[in-house]
């Protein structure tokens, strides 16, 4: 991938650092005062991570919209660190984000939400040992081949419910016979390697087949999981 060019890589982990240890996203000019460089070349270095898929851009391409698990913009879940004395908060893309966004900083979270369906405030609890309690259900909405066509439009939509019932009830009046529900614990379990090493100083970003496999382990296969 080219984002392993030594620039590339050094603008990532900056994107990074500063979404995991802030809660938000540098600008392009912030990253080029880090780094000591011009703006044109953070914005080189930026589109060629988009285009590898380690982050996401905005609409306009200039400004950093996601770097999964982490948003830069509001999204439909808060994470917030569940011990109370660590005042660092992020907004979670999706439910896996969220979970992943725990993975990631490697510490027990609270995570924020409403059910599509029900509109009733969810609170859960999770960390990289803390599996989530409940009978809450994750709705993906699209085939995993097809996540990128608009990645932002995906992760807006793979919401939390209350449970099962109500992710099959939204379905049935929303978007009949489409989707997959899966239990949170099942993505929950997904999110720990999925991106429990995206901000260590060593990361390498995964392969298909690495993550296809991760899908296979906690039983997500068959056509709806095949990535591209």
């Amino acid at each position: 991938m080219s984002m392993q060019a030594p620039y590339s890589r050094m603008v990532r982990d900056i994107v990074f650092d500063t979404l995991a240890q802030q809660g938000r996203a540098p600008s392009i000019a912030e990253i080029a005062r880090i780094t000591g460089s011009e703006t044109d070349e953070v914005q080189h270095a930026l589109n060629q991570l988009a285009d590898d898929h380690a982050l996401v851009l905005s609409r306009d391409g200039d400004a950093i919209r996601m770097a999964h698990p982490f948003s830069a913009a509001p999204m439909a879940f808060v994470v917030t660190p569940s011990n109370g004395r660590d005042d660092r908060r992020w907004w979670g893309g999706c439910a896996w984000d969220s979970f992943g966004i725990s993975a990631a900083v490697g510490i027990d979270v609270r995570i924020d939400s409403t059910c599509p369906l029900c509109g009733a405030s969810l609170t859960v609890f999770a960390g990289p040992d803390m599996q989530p309690e409940g009978d809450y259900a994750v709705r993906f909405p699209r085939p995993a081949a097809e996540w990128w066509s608009d990645v932002v439009a995906t992760c807006t939509m793979i919401r939390l419910f209350c449970n099962q019932g109500h992710a099959v009830e939204w379905t049935d009046e929303h978007a009949p016979g489409s989707g997959y529900i899966a239990e949170a614990a099942t993505v929950w379990r997904l999110a720990q390697p999925w991106y429990g090493d995206r901000i260590a100083p060593d990361f390498t970003p995964h392969t298909r087949d690495f993550n296809q496999q991760l899908l296979q382990e906690v039983g997500l296969t068959g056509p709806f999981w095949r990535l591209p």
